[in-house]
């Protein structure tokens, strides 16, 4: 994104309510599957075969490399060639609630694969980017060169520099959203990849306690993301909102226990936020914490859940314009939030709007505000009304997401989309030449950016489509990834269940991923052990391959004491405790015992075959 500086970002907003009028008659079904399109242009690294967006090419294959680390993959996040960490990890975490809450609908329209891999080819890049429990890389590429040229990613000259966080210059925003992301897109593959599920999970749990015990801010220690994604909330909020996924991916009481007892220190409880947002996530985990607390899952913690949704409900009224606190809006209606990028606010906003009204509705309950109470399907009203001036139901009947309907934005502040095609043309675009012949150029973008939701208006409804018109024109994944459930929603409507309960994902008709044959280890008793590849790649000539380990107890007790040999093994292992006798592990530090049918799972890295793991003791309780 285009020299991006939050400005204000836990302010109130002290402005009126502007009557908004629904619109109607769009085809959220179509408006779904292109906005699910738009992150396939957003791809780096290698393009799958089955690619839709045709005008793109591979691009940044050698990210990571210079730091010894595979880092091919990912999304890039605007308009630039840069991948930034954290709103990719947010972008990640939003598409997969998007899909926990309405991916039923989502399969009726025959979008849950496409949603589900591009959650994915977003979860493969950060596993790569987490390969040791307290490293995770937040930013491949520097916002600084790349914006000096104006390039093509299968062109890019500028440079691909590698940034990380780790316990000496630690990031706990970045690991807590990254997180964030893992457990909930483990929910998502619980059924259809349980393997890939659990590696997920794996390294949710290490990026928790990494983000927990090692605390700072991100952009101090990756201090070439403050003038693009600078965190000004700091660092509370994602760590309740990584707590409040772990604790839906897991039903671990810690997580629970973690949201109850820092709800009052890290401001779960205290701020009430007219914004959700890649940096301020307090509104989006008052609202998980809400549902916890309408579906009967707060323990003995009612009464601070209770003051998480009181802040819930807040943000929900002042979007209403029942607050005592309104969000302004334009005179045709749109919610605003500030003149660069308003419509990621608008997405972010309708989505909670749209969930939490679908969790009233099962708990039936209404919305109390300041200014008189708010039935649920006021707030859904009012989402879809947002959402249909996005769609092209506003004073300048204008489509801001492009390629759908007859009027929208011809010149998008986008690389990819406003240079010819790779495919079409090879020739090379030079840094500089891509401003004199591309950027300036005065027509409709050569590729078509279908599905991306562009900066959106300014605070009168007014827009200028021109490229270089950053603030208005440019796209983010971000912008939408939370709009994936509201359309889902709007197009396939209520699916009948009860919210507030567990919601599993539906099979999707293609498998999501195909996984290497396991190999059965040598198992002793009760114990059983299954191994297998989950990826590989090349660096510096050799391959390496990166293995999963899951150790099941398949007696009838609880397993305490359980000690596994491992040999052959000629790399870095997680998730294991190492004894001090060679190649002797016992049980993580987070784990102390393991229950009948229960397992827990380990991985390793290598350039070998698989390595032998045997179980030498064990004691059951």
């Amino acid at each position: 994104m285009e020299k991006f500086m939050r400005m204000g970002a836990i302010l109130f907003l002290l402005m009126g309510f502007v009557p908004l009028a629904l619109g109607g008659g769009h085809d959220y079904g179509q408006a779904l599957t292109k906005s699910i399109l738009f992150f396939e242009a957003q791809r780096s690294g290698y393009l799958p075969g089955n690619q839709r967006v045709k005008w793109r090419g591979n691009s940044g294959l050698l990210d990571g490399k210079a730091s010894g680390v595979d880092l091919v993959g990912g999304y890039y996040d605007a308009g630039d060639n840069v991948k930034f960490g954290l709103p990719m990890a947010f972008t990640v975490t939003m598409m997969s609630w998007s899909i926990l809450e309405y991916g039923s609908q989502m399969s009726s329209s025959g979008e849950l694969g496409h949603a589900m891999d591009a959650v994915k080819w977003g979860t493969d890049y950060l596993i790569k980017a987490h390969p040791q429990p307290h490293v995770l890389y937040g930013e491949v590429g520097d916002g600084n060169t790349d914006h000096y040229c104006w390039q093509r990613p299968e062109d890019m000259t500028t440079s691909r520099s590698a940034y990380r966080i780790d316990q000496n210059n630690p990031g706990s925003d970045l690991a807590g959203e990254t997180a964030a992301a893992m457990a909930a897109a483990s929910i998502v593959f619980r059924r259809a990849n349980p393997a890939y599920s659990r590696e997920l999970l794996f390294h949710a749990h290490q990026l928790f306690e990494f983000a927990d015990k090692y605390r700072g801010k991100y952009d101090s220690s990756i201090s070439v993301a403050q003038k693009y994604y600078r965190s000004v909330s700091g660092y509370a909020d994602e760590l309740l909102w990584a707590a409040a996924w772990l604790y839906k991916a897991t039903n671990e009481e810690y997580y629970l226990n973690y949201l109850g007892e820092n709800g009052d220190n890290l401001g779960g409880t205290g701020w009430a936020m007219t914004e959700f947002g890649w940096d301020v996530k307090y509104a989006g985990v008052q609202t998980l914490v809400a549902k916890l607390l309408m579906g009967g899952k707060a323990g003995s913690h009612s009464s601070v859940f209770g003051k998480y949704q009181e802040k819930a409900e807040m943000f929900m009224c002042s979007c209403m314009g029942k607050s005592n606190h309104n969000v302004q809006r334009t005179p045709g209606g749109l919610i605003f939030r500030q003149r660069w990028n308003n419509l990621q606010f608008v997405t972010s906003a309708s989505f909670l709007l749209t969930v939490y009204s679908d969790y009233l509705t099962s708990a039936r309950k209404d919305l109390h505000c300041a200014s008189g109470s708010v039935a649920p399907s006021e707030l859904l009203a009012f989402a879809k009304s947002q959402v249909d001036y996005v769609l092209g139901d506003n004073p300048r009947a204008t489509s801001y997401m492009v390629g759908y309907g007859n009027n929208f934005p011809q010149q998008v502040h986008h690389r990819g989309s406003s240079i010819v095609s790779i495919k079409v043309n090879p020739s090379f675009v030079s840094c500089r030449g891509g401003y004199a012949t591309w950027f300036s150029r005065k027509a409709s973008d050569p590729n078509l950016l279908t599905g991306a939701i562009v900066g959106g208006p300014d605070a009168y409804d007014n827009f200028a489509d021109h490229r270089d018109n950053y603030e208005q024109t440019e796209p983010a994944t971000y912008n939408n990834a939370p709009l994936l459930g509201v359309l889902a929603r709007l197009h396939g409507g209520h699916s009948g269940s009860n919210q507030l309960l567990p919601v599993e994902v539906p099979h999707v008709a293609k498998p999501i991923a195909v996984q290497p044959k396991p190999k059965a280890s040598p198992t002793a008793g009760p114990v059983s052990i299954a191994q297998k590849a989950t990826t590989s790649w090349v660096a510096n000539g050799k391959t390496y391959y990166r293995y999963s380990a899951v150790v099941t107890n398949e007696s009838g007790k609880t397993i305490k004491n359980l000690n596994l040999w491992v040999s052959k093994l000629y790399g870095p292992l997680w998730g294991l405790t190492k004894n001090a006798n060679g190649g002797a592990y016992g049980f993580p530090t987070w784990v102390c015992s393991l229950a009948a049918g229960k397992s827990i799972e380990f991985v390793y890295i290598h350039s070998a075959p698989i390595a032998d793991v045997s179980v030498s003791s064990y004691t059951l309780a």
